[in-house]
């Protein structure tokens, strides 16, 4: 069992007086039973902390289910332990005071020496050694030991058999490692200082489990365990002052360095609990009097058209298309006009059609087995307008799914609107299923990945750069620093000589003492002098380095030499428009990987497991249940600012998905934005369809509700 703080724990008992009906709460992997909802809560709490250590290994910072999955394979482990070695190993380890690396150092030097029958070694042979296993103990005496071995080859393969003496064998390695016999003592002991063996074992392999003379004085055994003597105070003096001291101090409090009483237990005795190392799983946070009072999740948007059960695949079928437009040649569309052609009942919007048609005419040019249908029917390997149903249908034909081959009837017949959203949309998802399993889908996406992979390179390389030229400067001003610091020095060195020479001839030596050090009076003008001095000579050196290049103008020249300092200017100028700043270079990237986007992940989940999606090319924050039933949807920046508002970030999964809503929360709010005043304009602009008066002789406006009506696929092929 694992240990908790590296002693056993014990597992709770079960209720007593269960009833066969009653309900209860049951630990997965302890089997543990509980009728308080809190107590089990607290259990799964502290099973989940990773204080747990394995008992076979000693491997520590593990919760519990890890802890019991790491014994489970080091025992298998320890079951390699060869058998015939067991007895000799044990009888070190009883009682031994040693530490687990000395013990097992100890084992492994005393198992070196002893052979036994099926051990693999080397043994002397024709002046060589070669390798051999033990078949048999032909003769054991105390002087000479006669073995029968198999001398084997390369492939481990029986050659020849006959007898060796004992001192011609010898074993370079043990048959197992240290890791394995430091998993076979902690898993033989049920204690350590002295390592105690299960009493189960002891008796199997005979060994005794007196307590040696020399640890009687040490230990002693106490309900059948073994326990060692506390340390007992020397005189009685020791222990009066002791119980002073502790009345003194107080039983269940101590004082802290600035002399304020902190508690250490409660008034009723019991310990003060741990607080919780955030962030935990989301359903066991507590509220607690610092937390922010949090709101409940507002409640998402649901008036799609499409039945809620067809929202995923509306999505998904959607995103796709529009991910991956180029490939499919295929001009993007926003999600309400993919939803109102869905729904659509008069006719085959073009919308759709080309979309069936992208979606096929890829998966002729991967030349698989759609292809190789068409060709049975002769037909053209061009889609139009017209047989685009035909090629429809021999796709259904093909996939012989149940449910999309009863709307091959509906769709010969040329009423391939009148089929309701979930066959339509259960035929556009298997249509995109086929075409991401086919080769040239695959092999464009090994592209986008190399291509994603290159910016990743691109990326790092410049950031590596800017990083090694920065340090680069940082050297270079120190080193000027350093230099101009010394020059500093000597120049008020020389001037404060200088300036005493001239003081001490002029009013002979007129000076000051400061607590015993002899200061000249003129030495803090002087250095300020050469202070300023080095500063214009230092500027001066400086331009006339960047100047250099430059000829100094000369009477006769003075056109020419401003014409190059304006060429030089525009230089300068054309230079700085060419470079990016770093702000702009990082947006350059990111936008360079979104149009190399292989697939879209949500956000992250809630509290109770619910996924939220953000779809760049639409812009809503999209709702999913956990059982991916109920769908929904947020359009405001008002709900998306109560949804964050809610979030609580104590728990793991909320705090991953408000981590990621705050880096995408200015394009979301900006996406957002402008989705609202989309919508205002349409709502205006179907006002002005129904006000419209019939004396108007003006064109008719045209009803953003049926733009889906308009598509027109630019990128279509010839």
């Amino acid at each position: 069992m694992p240990l908790l703080k590296r002693k056993p724990f014990s597992l709770a008992e079960p209720p007593k007086d269960l009833e066969p009906n009653e309900l209860v709460y049951q630990v997965r992997f302890t089997k543990e039973i509980f009728r308080d909802y809190q107590d089990y809560l607290n259990h799964i709490n502290l099973y989940r902390r990773r204080v747990w250590v394995c008992k076979v290994t000693g491997k520590t910072s593990l919760t519990y289910e890890e802890a019991l999955v790491s014994e489970k394979k080091a025992v298998e482990k320890v079951q390699q332990f060869p058998k015939e070695l067991m007895a000799p190993a044990l009888h070190v380890i009883q009682y031994s005071m040693l530490s687990l690396k000395d013990l097992a150092d100890t084992i492994a030097e005393k198992l070196q020496k002893r052979l036994f029958v099926g051990a693999e070694l080397y043994g002397r042979k024709e002046n060589g050694l070669f390798p051999c296993k033990i078949l048999k103990v032909l003769e054991e005496a105390p002087e000479r030991i006669l073995y029968e071995v198999a001398w084997l080859d390369k492939n481990k393969k029986v050659m020849e058999s006959s007898s060796v003496n004992g001192e011609d064998l010898l074993q370079r390695k043990l048959p197992f490692s240290r890791a394995v016999l430091k998993s076979f003592i902690r898993e033989s002991t049920c204690r350590s200082a002295p390592w105690v063996l299960h009493d189960k074992l002891a008796r199997r392999h005979g060994i005794s489990t007196d307590l040696p003379e020399e640890l009687r004085s040490q230990v002693f055994f106490k309900d059948g365990q073994v326990v060692c003597y506390k340390k007992r105070r020397k005189n009685e003096e020791d222990r009066k002052s002791g119980m002073e001291m502790k009345k003194e101090s107080g039983e269940n409090k101590r004082r802290r360095f600035d002399g304020t009483v902190m508690k250490t237990k409660k008034e009723d005795d019991q310990p003060v609990e741990e607080p919780i190392k955030y962030p935990i799983d989301d359903l066991l946070v507590q509220p607690g009097p610092d937390d922010p009072v949090f709101t409940d999740h507002p409640s998402p948007s649901r008036d799609f058209n499409v039945p809620m059960d067809c929202v995923g695949n509306l999505l998904m079928v959607w995103d796709f298309c529009s991910s991956f437009s180029g490939l499919l040649h295929l001009w993007p569309f926003s999600l309400e006009d993919f939803e109102n052609a869905i729904c659509h009942k008069d006719g085959s919007p073009v919308l759709l059609v080309e979309s069936h048609s992208a979606l096929l005419r890829l998966l002729i040019k991967d030349d698989g087995e759609y292809l190789l249908a068409v060709q049975k029917r002769n037909r053209k390997l061009k889609i139009t307008m017209i047989n685009w149903t035909e090629y429809l249908c021999d796709f259904l034909e093909m996939t012989k799914l149940p449910e999309l081959c009863t709307c091959m009837a509906t769709i010969k017949r040329g009423h391939y609107g009148l089929l309701d959203a979930h066959a339509k949309l259960g035929i556009l998802r298997e249509l995109v299923d086929q075409v991401l399993q086919a080769d040239i889908f695959k092999e464009k996406l090994d592209e986008v990945i190399e291509q994603r992979q290159e910016l990743g390179a691109t990326r790092r390389g410049e950031a590596l750069e800017e990083a090694r030229k920065k340090r680069e400067e940082k050297e270079q001003l120190k080193a000027e620093f350093g230099a101009n610091g010394a020059t500093d020095q000597q120049c008020v060195e020389s001037k404060g000589v200088a300036a005493n020479d001239k003081h001490s001839k002029q009013n002979g030596h007129a000076e000051k003492r400061r607590n015993g050090e002899v200061l000249s009076s003129h030495q803090g003008k002087a250095s300020r002098n050469c202070e300023s001095k080095l500063m214009i000579t230092t500027s001066k050196k400086k331009a006339k380095r960047e100047n250099s290049d430059v000829d100094l103008p000369s009477d006769k020249g003075k056109d020419s030499s401003r014409k190059e300092g304006l060429e030089i200017l525009k230089d300068d100028k054309r230079e700085a428009t060419k470079k990016r700043s770093k702000e702009q270079r990082k947006e350059y990237y990111e936008r360079e990987m979104e149009k190399r986007v292989i697939r879209t992940n949500p956000l992250g989940r809630d509290r109770f497991y619910n996924r939220y999606w953000w779809f760049r090319r639409d812009g809503r924050i999209f709702f999913e249940s956990s059982d991916s039933k109920e769908w929904g949807y947020y359009s405001s920046k008002e709900e998306l600012d109560a949804l964050m508002g809610s979030l609580n970030i104590k728990g793991e999964r909320e705090r991953e998905l408000k981590k990621h809503l705050e880096k995408f929360f200015s394009r979301i709010c900006a996406e957002l934005q402008k989705r609202s005043k989309d919508m205002a304009h349409k709502i205006a602009l179907e006002e002005a369809v129904l006000r419209r008066s019939t004396r108007v002789r003006a064109p008719p406006r045209q009803n953003p509700a049926k733009s889906f009506l308009r598509y027109v696929n630019k990128w279509k092929e010839d």
